[in-house]
């Protein structure tokens, strides 16, 4: 710690040029820490999927809508213990920004498969006796301040209403939780009778969009998807059946390769940083050839010299990535809260561990040419030559 005050001093020398550089380094760690919680989040479904679950859609794609009476066939199916449709609604509330997931389904199955999802026993009762009747996760009913009794308006963006209009109301009778806290953001959404959204859309009655299969043993689970797939081989209405977790990659690729776009938009950031950070380093070492002369007639040994350079390089760098982090948690938990299925957006401490170890490998990279020239100096070279 003795040698912080001179490291520190080394560092300041250029006050301007180094506040640049460290603000530079400062929004690329500040970009890395979001984009991280971002891809996190949008991974959160596939990793809380459930082993006993599978999901059946068109063969060709996931708008590929199914005939319901594909329902009862798969329930037939040996090693299927139930099955629920289920489509994606695509509505809003009130405006575009409020938007979040709703899907009609049938809600007893489906519930039933669904143990993470937890719902007082009056309410579902009230649920399943409601035909206009909607659940909703806990965290939007306090984000939009529903309650329950309240009639919600959702307006629709794929489904009109047989009379044309695109304004669908519901009746709140239930507001559901999840056993794990963690879970709360793979599970917020608003579940309405896919009977009651049948009977009431203007098109496209008799359909679902894709099929929830619980299976008795997920040790069968191989078996029971050739099995259901070939129920349906060479008909008008092909399906594809995977698990749960496979489908919930799917839906997250159709928005994008989160991860790659990340790696894609990291690199480019620190690509460039290695020239503006290297440079700001090399132009440092050689302002500074007299002081790191007299420094070895003192009696720094060239190793001495060596280690001063790289710590320079190396509080600059962690220095700078500790406050881009730093701001990132600032602002994450207000981003997850205006983003439906995001509440969960937070850095782990595995990619804290990852920023740092970044932040210490991009010090090294930058820090060592000038390091290495700054131990090669020749006392009497360099007091002759300024």
């Amino acid at each position: 710690m003795k040698y912080l005050p001179l490291v520190w001093a080394a560092l300041w020398r250029r006050k301007p040029r180094t506040i640049f550089t460290m603000l530079s380094i400062v929004v690329a760690f500040l970009l890395y820490a979001l984009l991280t919680a971002g891809n996190a989040a949008f991974n959160t479904g596939v990793e809380v999927a459930g082993a006993d679950r599978l999901i059946t859609t068109g063969r060709y794609s996931l708008t590929q809508v199914l005939p319901f009476g594909h329902l009862q066939q798969v329930r037939s199916v040996p090693g299927v213990a139930s099955v629920a449709g289920q489509s994606w609604f695509g509505g809003y509330y009130q405006k575009e920004s409020n938007f979040f997931p709703q899907f009609p389904t049938q809600i007893e199955p489906y519930l039933e498969m669904y143990p993470e999802i937890v719902l007082p026993e009056d309410q579902k009762q009230a649920m399943l006796n409601t035909r206009t009747g909607a659940i909703i996760a806990k965290t939007l009913a306090d984000r939009f301040g529903f309650s329950i009794g309240d009639r919600i308006p959702i307006i629709a963006g794929i489904w009109p209403l047989a009379d044309g209009s695109n304004n669908w109301e519901f009746d709140l009778v239930g507001i559901f939780d999840t056993k794990n806290p963690k879970d709360r953001s793979m599970f917020e959404m608003m579940l309405f009778h896919h009977e009651y959204f049948d009977e009431a859309r203007q098109f496209g009655k008799g359909t679902i969009g894709w099929i929830v299969i619980k299976t008795e043993n997920p040790d069968r689970n191989e078996e029971v998807v050739k099995a259901v797939d070939a129920l349906f081989a060479n008909s008008p209405n092909e399906t594809r059946t995977q698990t749960e977790r496979a489908f919930n990659q799917a839906f997250v690729k159709q928005m994008g390769d989160i991860g790659l776009i990340m790696s894609s938009i990291i690199g480019a950031v620190f690509f460039t940083l290695l020239f503006l950070t290297g440079n700001t380093m090399m132009q440092s070492v050689r302002e500074r050839i007299p002081e790191l002369a007299v420094l070895k007639t003192l009696g720094y040994s060239d190793l001495g010299v060596l280690a001063l350079v790289l710590a320079e390089s190396l509080l600059l760098c962690v220095l700078a990535a500790l406050i881009g982090i730093g701001l990132a948690g600032l602002i994450l938990p207000g981003i997850a809260a205006k983003l439906p299925g995001f509440s969960g957006m937070a850095l782990t401490p595995a990619a804290f561990a990852a920023a740092l170890g970044l932040a210490v490998l991009l010090a090294l990279i930058v820090g060592l040419p000038p390091a290495l020239r700054a131990m090669r100096l020749k006392i009497v070279d360099a007091l002759a030559a300024h």
